[in-house]
């Protein structure tokens, strides 16, 4: 997570039988990571990365001295530009893109758990990100998680070293709410617990408060997305779903506070996922569709 682009510096022919490509795969896990971290998207960091991939092959690889930082400016200024383009077309904004997500049990930390955690990307730091312009995004991640210096940085988004540290500090703070593991998970999950427990009593009320008033609900099912938007259509969702879930096993998505639901005969309906923000719901996140459930890794008879 703090790799710098001078790692890279003798990428681009330390050994004479080091061809391009092997160079270039060497590098490929970093630059997905970065572009992942940008876009949110598995799908969209691999097109970013294989854009890099088309573009260094047009170049004469024996004038890039640092293949390393070459690539790294090619797949920020990719991703800059793909973020641009989504806010030029709303339609494709994040909330209407399913990420890729990391199934586990809510069963406490353990250090393998720790590290596959780190290297997902949360969904509540992606709502976060999500509302960055994307100079500040880039400037965030490139410094923040993965120290590439504020100079080389500059070079990407064209602003001065001073410039982009300003908009580094500034997505910083934005980010600094973003919830964390440890106690604020246990502070989620209580969150999580009680909202459930509102929905099996029927206490509208109870739900209303456990929700943001603007709270979103984005539903994926095998025939298509359904989306709910406000406290009120939100909680008489969640009170008429609600019936059929015989057991609701508590998980993480990303790392964020989930139920894995199944009715009466153990058969898996799917799983709901909760971003929380100031101890109130302000994003609900179902997933139903079976192709999708399997994508996550989640079977017939696990975490159940």
């Amino acid at each position: 997570m703090t790799e710098s682009l001078e790692e890279g510096d003798d990428m681009a022919g330390s050994a004479p039988e080091e061809t391009l490509a092997g160079a270039f795969e060497r590098e490929r896990a970093r630059l997905v990571a970065v572009a992942h971290r940008m876009l949110g998207s598995r799908a969209d960091a691999e097109d970013a990365v294989q854009e890099a991939w088309l573009r260094l092959a047009r170049q004469d690889a024996g004038a890039i001295d640092n293949l390393g930082g070459w690539l790294t400016t090619v797949v920020g200024r990719v991703c800059i530009d793909v973020l641009r383009s989504r806010r030029a077309r709303p339609e494709t904004s994040y909330e209407d893109r399913l990420p890729e997500f990391v199934l586990t049990e809510d069963s406490g930390v353990a250090p393998e758990d720790e590290a596959l955690l780190a290297d997902s990307v949360g969904t509540a730091l992606l709502v976060v990100l999500d509302a960055l312009g994307p100079a500040e995004r880039l400037a965030f991640v490139l410094h923040d998680l993965f120290a590439v210096p504020f100079d080389d940085i500059g070079q990407i988004i064209g602003r001065s070293a001073d410039a982009t540290k300003m908009l580094a500090s500034r997505a910083r703070r934005k980010v600094q709410g973003t919830p964390r593991p440890a106690e604020e998970r246990r502070k989620q999950r209580e969150v999580v617990d009680a909202f459930l427990a509102a929905a099996r009593g029927g206490d509208f009320d109870g739900l209303l408060r456990l929700l943001h008033p603007q709270v979103t609900w984005r539903s994926y099912s095998a025939h298509g997305l359904v989306g709910r938007d406000g406290a009120a259509a939100v909680a008489e969702r969640v009170l008429h779903g609600i019936r059929a879930v015989a057991t609701a096993v508590p998980a993480l998505l990303n790392g964020e506070p989930a139920l894995v639901g199944r009715t009466r005969t153990g058969r898996l309906m799917g799983v709901v996922s909760c971003t929380i923000v100031d101890g109130r719901i302000v994003a609900i996140l179902s997933v139903s569709d079976p192709d999708r459930l399997a994508r996550m890794g989640l079977r017939e008879g696990e975490l159940s």
